[in-house]
């Protein structure tokens, strides 16, 4: 019988007894730092765009809640104008879901308009 055979199980019928059981505590589990983190904001104002724009010139990815401003409120296309340009700046993406919801992505991120 060949390894392929025995690791596509080939052949042969199989109990319990031949398998191990592994558990994470035997292994290293040390986890490398991440390149990219994801942030979760809420904005009510313009100034709370720095916070986001200082994330995604960092490299990370934010997503953040718009409910708070009012649709018709020329503060949102400020914030969103301001948004679009960081995204430009760096390469990345930014979208609007929903009237609620804004996404900014950093260099190398872009967002697919397609539901899964």
């Amino acid at each position: 019988m060949g390894i392929m055979s025995k690791i596509l199980g080939g052949g042969g019928t199989h109990s319990t007894e031949d398998y191990v059981e592994l558990s994470l505590d035997d292994f290293d589990t040390a986890r490398a730092e991440a390149g990219m983190s994801v942030h979760i904001a809420e904005i009510s104002e313009q100034r709370d765009a720095m916070a986001i724009k200082d994330a995604v010139y960092d490299g990370d990815l934010v997503i953040a809640d718009i409910t708070r401003m009012s649709p018709s409120d020329s503060v949102v296309d400020r914030v969103l104008e301001d948004l679009r340009q960081v995204a430009r700046e760096v390469d990345g993406d930014v979208v609007v879901k929903e009237d609620d919801q804004v996404i900014v992505t950093p260099t190398g991120v872009k967002i697919s308009r397609e539901k899964l």
